[in-house]
């Protein structure tokens, strides 16, 4: 029997570490660039499909490859934390009184807690190499902020594939992935990559509510409901604002719709990733109603912070007016005069809206 390489035990004992921090899925890709994984960012930015994201563009440089972000970097360690909901995130379709809230963003903030985990893996694995005489490890970690193609990545280290919604799906764990990295120094194995089983599927795409994905494998952010209501500054197009329905922070739809969200067990979902009781399904006149203390105060340590209690009320106004729903009248109509322009245009088309009957 041939003796197991060093680094194959030491990548062994990190996946093993990495479980136990709460990671349900793990592997490891080249941080070399893939030319054909650069010359799609390259279209797709080329096309103006990421909108008012210039920050895709100013780095792609440090986007196309792990390499061009970091020239030392040898490795990439991807890693997957599980949110899978125990509830269908399209129940509340139906209940235009409440403003559907992404699953993601109803419990903690992702950012922190996998960032939290992803150093204290990092820790652990410059200890254990320096321990076991492959000398100073050098690693730096990510999570959604930075310039890094996560998803491509992750798919080439086998934590599942890029689905035809553009988003990682798992055999284990279906469309509910948070993802991390930490990029290394040190060759450590690479995992075999994920294969494409969506098939003739196409759930997804024929789930999405303003026809975002113009082809299969491709995003338009431009018409996406989670891009509009999160991204997206100023006043939504109104092309898109009916369709948005009651959506106020993001859009589940295309991942909810996946046939391999059938495996993902909620055992494996993180108990920081559990849903707020206030968030999962608040009622539009109460949150119509905040002000800037309010907004921080309710959104205190969650993803929803980031976008401001203008932009968020912005959303909900849509929302109210396609509730049809004439008892949020008097809400509607206290935000005509806001100081915010966009929210003062929002109070106009839900008013007219709730006046008209307009669905």
């Amino acid at each position: 029997m041939s003796e197991v390489p060093p680094l194959s035990l030491l990548a062994g004992d990190l996946e093993a570490q990495a479980r136990a921090l709460g990671f349900c899925a793990f592997g490891i890709a080249g941080a070399e660039e893939d030319p054909a994984r650069a010359a799609r960012l390259d279209s797709w930015l080329a096309e103006g499909m990421h909108g008012s994201m210039e920050w895709m563009a100013d780095r792609a440089h440090h986007r196309r490859s792990p390499q061009g972000l970091w020239p030392e970097s040898r490795r990439v360690i991807a890693l997957g934390m599980s949110y899978a909901p125990a509830a269908d995130p399209l129940a509340l379709a139906e209940t235009p009184e409440v403003g559907r809230i992404s699953v993601y963003s109803q419990g903690a903030d992702y950012h922190d807690v996998v960032k939290k985990a992803l150093k204290h893996l990092a820790r652990w694995l410059v200890e254990e190499a320096r321990k076991r005489g492959f000398g100073e490890a050098g690693v730096k970690v990510f999570t959604d902020t930075a310039p890094v193609m996560e998803k491509p990545l992750a798919a080439e280290a086998g934590l599942g594939w890029q689905g035809k919604h553009t988003n990682v799906v798992s055999r284990e764990h279906g469309s509910w992935l948070f993802l991390g990295e930490i990029y290394t120094t040190l060759d450590l194995p690479l995992s075999a990559p994920g294969r494409d089983r969506c098939g003739s599927c196409r759930a997804c795409q024929d789930a999405c509510p303003t026809g975002a994905f113009p082809a299969p494998y491709r995003l338009d952010a431009r018409r996406c409901v989670s891009y509009l209501t999160i991204e997206h500054k100023g006043p939504i197009p109104e092309e898109f604002r009916a369709a948005l329905g009651n959506r106020i922070y993001g859009c589940d739809d295309c991942l909810a719709v996946c046939p391999w969200n059938k495996f993902a067990e909620t055992a494996h979902t993180m108990k920081a990733f559990l849903p707020r009781a206030e968030l999962t399904a608040p009622e539009l006149a109460d949150l119509l109603v905040l002000d800037d203390a309010g907004f921080r105060k309710l959104f205190s340590g969650s993803p929803i912070k980031r976008i401001g209690r203008n932009r968020f009320v912005r959303n909900c106004l849509y929302a109210a007016g396609n509730s049809g729903r004439p008892a949020l009248l008097p809400v509607v109509e206290a935000l005509l005069g806001d100081a915010d322009e966009a929210v003062a245009d929002a109070a106009v088309w839900a008013l007219e809206r709730l006046q008209t009957g307009a669905l």
